[in-house]
């Protein structure tokens, strides 16, 4: 058993606890890993806030880190100690039936435990104070130790600096891939990103890389157009210096409407905007953000009937085990940005500082 510091969330709606917690060494088909960087997404904050109806408390977040093997369970072959990591949330079993179909990444080989905060075999292996303490999305990197099941986790170039590929366990592979493999946005083409945060940073780039030729930001905080045309934006609109709503606007400026657009929120009214602002008969809309439990979504059908399509992704749709290393590498020779997104970097014990950061759009 290791003894190390995580950050605890007790209870929902309370900061974070920095802990001394037990780490249990790895069972059969597990991996125990050193977690070096990690950092923070607004899922960690939603699952937070006691809005997640899969939340279990007390419980230790965080699902974007990167790490070095510390040991392994016995029957792993694909990694081994020393082994440089990223853990994923995503797993790929290669053996379930959603493995098998190039259509999905959504492995549903240890589902149902990791979303009741457990490891594959129904227990925990973090304690602290005597008190079990439930697993997050399978990683729960916001601890020095994590353990995690051997199909959640990917090798990746050992020369890869930790503090800036652990984003690609989420966030920058969410957006970019639902502009490359969920929309596959086509050179020419017009796109409009709703949510200028890491994901809709993430989503613009993909856009570029794939040869769009108008990427329209909409945020309403208009500190983040800077950062947004950064990656690609050629501009950046606000609802809120509109009478009319968003969608109207879009179809007007774009002779009528974005060929792809993306929501990175997880509003359900930002949701059907980002439809609606699609052009009549081929406009493609991504779902990327996550919505509050039992929220619904509408829109009149005739705007399906005629034409647009409605989409949802997860993790990108990359096949976590077989991706996250590719992804790592085109980082590594400057195919995708990594760097840019990291606007703060700070120690493990101001963790709710960088929790209040996001919350301020910094």
């Amino acid at each position: 058993v290791i003894k190390c510091k995580a950050a605890v969330a007790w209870e929902a709606g309370k900061p974070l606890s920095l802990e001394e917690v037990e780490v249990a060494p790895p069972k059969a088909h597990e991996v125990r890993i050193k977690i070096v960087a990690t950092a923070v997404c607004h899922t960690d904050a939603y699952t937070l806030s006691g809005a997640d109806p899969e939340g279990c408390f007390p419980v230790i977040l965080g699902h974007e880190g990167a790490g070095i093997v510390e040991s392994v369970g016995e029957g792993v072959t694909k990694v081994k100690p020393g082994d440089t990591v990223i853990p994923l949330y995503i797993p790929q079993c290669g053996e379930c039936k959603f493995c098998k179909n190039p259509k999905t990444n959504l492995c549903q080989k240890i589902r149902i435990t990791q979303g009741k905060g457990l490891m594959p075999d129904g227990s925990s292996r973090f304690t602290c104070k005597g008190k079990q303490i439930y697993h997050f999305m399978g990683t729960s990197t916001f601890s020095e130790y994590t353990v995690v099941a051997d199909i959640s986790v990917a090798k990746i170039d050992a020369a890869a600096p930790l503090d800036k590929v652990c984003l690609l366990g989420c966030g920058i592979s969410t957006g970019y891939g639902a502009a490359v493999n969920t929309a596959k946005v086509e050179p020419g083409s017009t796109c409009a990103v709703f949510g200028l945060g890491g994901v809709g940073l993430a989503v613009i780039m993909g856009c570029k890389i794939a040869g769009a030729s108008r990427i329209i930001g909409v945020d309403i905080n208009k500190d983040k157009y800077a950062k947004a045309k950064e990656f690609g934006a050629t501009e950046c609109i606000s609802p809120h210096d509109f009478k009319k709503p968003i969608q109207e606007v879009l179809v007007e400026m774009t002779d009528g409407g974005v060929d792809y657009s993306f929501e990175c929120i997880g509003n359900v009214g930002v949701m059907r905007a980002a439809l609606e602002a699609c052009h009549k008969g081929w406009g493609v809309s991504v779902i990327v953000g996550v919505a509050a439990a039992g929220q619904e979504i509408s829109t009149r059908p005739f705007q399906l009937v005629t034409g647009r399509t409605w989409k949802g992704t997860a993790f990108g749709g990359w096949k976590s085990v077989d991706s996250v290393p590719k992804l790592v590498t085109d980082y590594m020779s400057k195919k995708i940005k990594v760097d840019e997104f990291v606007t703060h970097t700070l120690p493990f014990d101001k963790i709710n500082e960088a929790f209040e950061l996001m919350h301020t759009g910094k």
